[in-house]
């Protein structure tokens, strides 16, 4: 091995150890399994595939073409949809693509506010969404900080968008898929919905699924559906042949079908009785230290949550998120800091921090668990200057680890 393999091994090393050893918190990571780490590493990462089954621009695709349409079954399976389109390196691709299947720069769209839980791609005015369309924004009730949908309706109404783009990064609350259909219908819009952070809850049950009512669904694979790094995106049949000309050759080239081989064996994994289990876990674990965070002096945003995350309001502590945020990572336990809705502080300093269960979950963290996290959590609020509460708590949060083992089989 020569000089730069081994700088590369040694700071893999030291990454391995550092996810080991902390309470990995933020909602949009996870721990992989075993085989998909296998297939992201397999000889699929040597073949270029542009194109689609049957219709590829190289030779020698029988086995991408097998895979990539098991791929598609698998997915369609899971989630009840017409079409899927495993070939997007990740979400905001995805959404990217969602828009162009469905309308034309310049038309106008609505999306979920950045601070009211919403993405970048979903219309925020620095992302493309927010440059090649006419964006406006919805954004939470200011009382409640939940969606109200007879503003939201009201608001369609007066904009008239061409589409309707609903989801999250940090609203804690299940959507009323049903309703927003209603919505759109109301106002002459398509509905995409991104269950990029849901996902894999939607497939265990414990989450409202879209794809009913939603003409695209996009998402990412990585997060609560515990796959590789990339995106999905599901549609009607109707909407199938645009949405793949805007995946390919609309906006990249040749997928990565080691990606692709890595996502079939997740959704392979979500198939089972067992992630059934883990998906309804997660939502019980985060339920249960947001009652405990509540109990301990914290607000949580909306009042609670539907999934697996919280937004924690820190004004309480007198702290503000990136402060916390630093100072947890310190103690052993990894999240980030995150606006609250109307939040009176700037963006790079707000008011709370994202917490999020998929991660611990994985590695067998059970509702019990989680008063003793709180603890770490509040106490780490309390004295985020005191370095000697920040080593405690982290010499305890990495002897508490070695009882939960950091991989699982599927």
């Amino acid at each position: 091995m020569n000089e730069i393999d081994r700088e590369v091994q040694n700071i893999i090393d030291r990454e391995w150890e550092r996810q080991q050893s902390v309470l990995r918190m933020i909602p949009s990571e996870n721990i992989v399994s075993d085989n998909v780490l296998k297939a992201l590493g397999s000889c699929f990462v040597n073949k270029y595939a542009e194109g689609y089954p049957e219709k590829r621009y190289y030779q020698g695709q029988v086995n991408n073409d097998a895979l990539e349409r098991l791929t598609c079954e698998r997915a369609c399976r899971l989630f009840g949809a017409e079409h899927a389109n495993v070939q997007s390196y990740s979400g905001s691709p995805a959404n990217m693509a969602a828009y162009m299947a469905l309308c034309q720069p310049g038309d106008r769209i609505v999306g979920l506010g950045l601070n009211s839980g919403g993405h970048l791609t979903h219309g925020w005015k620095v992302n493309f969404s927010g440059n090649l369309y006419e964006s406006h924004q919805v954004e939470v009730n200011r009382d409640t900080e939940r969606l109200d949908y007879d503003e939201v309706e009201a608001f369609c109404k007066e904009v008239k968008p061409k589409v309707l783009f609903i989801g999250t990064t940090s609203y804690s609350r299940a959507f009323d898929f049903a309703r927003l259909r209603e919505i759109a219908d109301h106002c002459g819009a398509y509905l995409v919905t991104d269950i990029a952070h849901v996902a894999g809850l939607v497939v265990a049950g414990a989450y409202p699924n879209p794809v009913p009512y939603a003409d695209i669904v996009t998402m990412t694979t990585h997060k609560t559906l515990r796959g590789p790094r990339g995106g999905m995106i599901l549609c009607r049949q109707e909407h199938a042949k645009a949405l793949d000309r805007a995946v390919f050759p609309g906006i990249q080239g040749g997928p990565h079908m080691n990606q692709i081989a890595a996502l079939a064996i997740a959704l392979g994994e979500a198939a089972k009785p067992s992630f059934k289990e883990y998906g309804h876990q997660i939502v019980k674990n985060a339920a249960r230290l947001a009652d405990e965070l509540v109990q301990r002096g914290l607000r949580i945003v909306s009042g609670g949550t539907d999934c697996h995350l919280m937004v924690v309001d820190l004004r309480a502590k007198n702290v503000d998120g990136k402060t916390a945020a630093i100072a947890l990572e310190k103690a052993g336990i990894v999240c980030n800091f995150n606006a609250i809705p109307y939040d009176p502080n700037p963006p790079r300093h707000p008011s709370g921090i994202r917490l999020g269960t998929p991660s611990i979950t994985t590695r067998g963290l059970k509702e019990n668990d989680m008063p003793r996290i709180a603890d770490w959590i509040v106490g780490v609020l309390e004295a985020p200057d005191d370095q000697a509460v920040l080593d405690n708590t982290a010499a305890q949060v990495r002897e508490f680890l070695k009882g939960f083992p950091y991989h699982h089989n599927g």
